[in-house]
């Protein structure tokens, strides 16, 4: 094997590039993902280093020298931060001319040809999948003969035939070893997750097709391939014998209960194992799944609602409706299931009018935190696909320097600066409400780890608005 070095580079402060490439802006609360992506493919081949730079405060100054120690290095990059992620690579190629330099990642997989360009310090990147393509480039095997990468060979690019879709998950070795050995798990935290937590997949791929989503239409398929409970169950209970520091577990896949009956099997594994769990849901889980869900350590769901508004969900194929939502909301309310909303403000067709019922869809819901965004059109999606012919792409990157997300997007019926502006005004009247403030203040009286914890997040959030409203 070449000594392999797994690298999430550094970018600017807050950078959260182990979000799998969904969310790479500044947040509005610090929050840090687990790099999961990287930390596969470092699992399989052996004795190799996972080096994850934003949540541990690294510098480019700390990370360089050791690409004179390592023979390949591999970096995740995404479209906000491939610019930089380039000159990293160069940087490192002047410090080891024999270092080969591979990328992965969404931003490389739909632009392969546009990344090797980019620089002559990238010797190759890797498309769709690329676990075991990253294994097969350590054990030395000839470039041209790994499928599922392009690379340069006599001033041409060569596109290999792609890797066929990896089937047996189960044949995936558990990422928290590498958590174990590589990581410190307190770096990592997200607002709306209990401190310390450790997240990881239990499947790839999403039945959903929505329209701006970048992962499942660029590398993980529209095809929920899932590993088998007894495989999470075993990793979990290995997680618990690790970090007994551990205060819950995530399960990152898009959407974790598109299977149910898989769903509800996992929830009874984690009940006798005695773990507090959470995952991401679609607003459609019946009663009867949430309560078993419930009744077996979940703790909250992570739910992405976009907007208030029937025909913005049917022009992003959301594959939900509003009514729907909201009887699940309901149920989860009822049965204690705590929510995690997410929000998108910029969507194709929205205006002023479809903002406002988003907000007060938000409020009527009430789910006990969420996350507004901008729309974001990344490439290889069908939202980037539509805003091309539109017009409705502006000249913009998707972060600005300082890493505060602005709007890529404008519409006849809205401009990008109304669309900028609705996130700090859509966060402002969820949070700013007698209601929904007495509800944080009783967590806060009730809770000493809570109350750290919000007078924390609440200085954050307005250090971040005050960031935006600076950038505007």
């Amino acid at each position: 094997m070449k000594k392999t070095l797994f690298l999430n580079p550094p970018s600017f402060e807050g950078f959260d590039g182990g979000a799998g490439s969904r969310y790479q802006a500044k947040r509005e609360i610090r929050s840090f993902w687990y790099p999961t992506w990287l930390a596969q493919p470092a699992a399989i081949v052996e004795g190799s280093r996972l080096i994850d730079a934003p949540p541990r405060g690294l510098s480019v100054g700390d990370v360089l020298p050791l690409a004179a120690d390592y023979e390949l290095l591999v970096i995740h990059t995404s479209t906000p931060s491939f610019a930089s992620d380039v000159k990293f690579a160069m940087a490192a190629k002047e410090v080891n001319p024999k270092l080969m330099i591979g990328f992965v990642g969404a931003h490389v997989a739909v632009l392969p040809d546009s990344a090797l360009q980019a620089s002559d310090a990238i010797d190759f990147v890797a498309r769709s999948e690329f676990d075991f393509t990253i294994r097969e480039v350590a054990e030395g095997k000839p470039l041209d003969q790994i499928a599922g990468i392009s690379f340069v060979r006599d001033g041409r690019i060569v596109h290999n035939p792609e890797r066929p879709t990896l089937e047996d998950m189960d044949s995936l070795p558990f990422v928290t070893d590498v958590y174990k050995r590589d990581l410190v798990i307190e770096d990592y935290f997200i607002g709306y997750l209990l401190h310390p937590y450790i997240s990881f997949y239990t499947g790839r791929g999403c039945r959903s097709k929505c329209s701006f989503c970048l992962w499942p239409q660029t590398i993980g398929g529209h095809r929920y391939r899932v590993r088998s409970a007894e495989h999470v169950a075993a990793e979990v209970a290995q997680a618990k014998e690790y970090f007994p520091q551990v205060r819950e577990i995530f399960f990152d896949d898009d959407t974790f209960t598109d299977n149910r009956e898989r769903a509800e099997d996992i929830a009874r594994r984690l009940g006798a194992l005695g773990v507090t769990w959470s995952c991401n849901a679609k607003a459609d889980v019946p009663f009867e799944t949430l309560k078993v869900m419930k009744d077996h350590g979940l703790r909250l769901l992570l739910v992405g609602y976009e907007s208030g508004n029937q025909q913005i969900l049917n022009n992003i194929r959301k594959g939900t409706r509003i009514d729907i939502a909201r009887r699940f909301t309901e149920d989860c309310h009822k049965l204690g299931i705590r929510i995690h909303g997410t929000f998108i403000v910029g969507l194709p067709g929205e205006t002023p009018e479809t903002i406002e019922q988003t907000i007060q869809f938000a409020k009527s819901i009430n789910p006990h935190t969420i996350q507004v965004s901008l729309a974001a059109a990344y490439p290889g999606t069908e939202l980037y696909a539509q805003a091309q012919q539109n017009n409705w792409l502006r000249k913009q990157p998707l972060v600005s320097d300082g890493g505060i997300q602005v709007s890529s997007l404008e519409y006849p019926t809205l401009s990008h600066q109304e669309i900028f502006d609705a996130l700090a005004t859509f966060y402002k009247r969820f949070y700013f409400r007698p209601g929904k403030i007495s509800e944080i203040v009783y967590e806060m009286v009730t809770s000493p780890h809570w109350l750290m914890r919000r007078l924390r997040e609440g200085a954050e959030f307005f250090q971040f608005l005050r960031e935006r409203e600076e950038s505007a």
